[in-house]
């Protein structure tokens, strides 16, 4: 009983670990924001993120930032829409969008 127990709870531990480092993080978008676009698009990133609400920053979704990100910056170059980027990139937007009362630090 007690080896069920402990292999219970390792692959517990194990599990919770991993979903926590696959997932997207604000944090690390807005770190990304900084290095990577706040140069081209000639903004901060409170200013970027509050182009749209919380509501319209989740129509755009993953899928359309790179878009998004094109049509609100267009010197932005390809290499900083990189697809492992973009999740990152929402989840800023999203987390600091014009209606959410956040300020971004960068």
């Amino acid at each position: 009983m007690n080896k069920i127990v402990k292999i219970a709870l390792g692959a517990a531990v194990i599990l919770s670990l991993g979903a926590t480092v696959a997932s997207a993080d604000a944090a690390k978008g807005q770190k990304l924001y900084a290095k990577k676009l706040k140069e081209a698009c000639g903004m901060n990133g409170a200013k970027f993120a509050a182009k749209h609400t919380q509501d319209e920053w989740d129509e755009i979704g993953v899928k359309g930032m790179a878009k998004e990100i094109k049509n609100i910056c267009p010197k932005v170059q390809d290499k900083a829409l990189k697809s492992k980027y973009l999740q990152h990139y929402y989840d800023f937007a999203h987390d600091f969008a014009s209606d959410s009362g956040n300020v971004p630090s960068c």
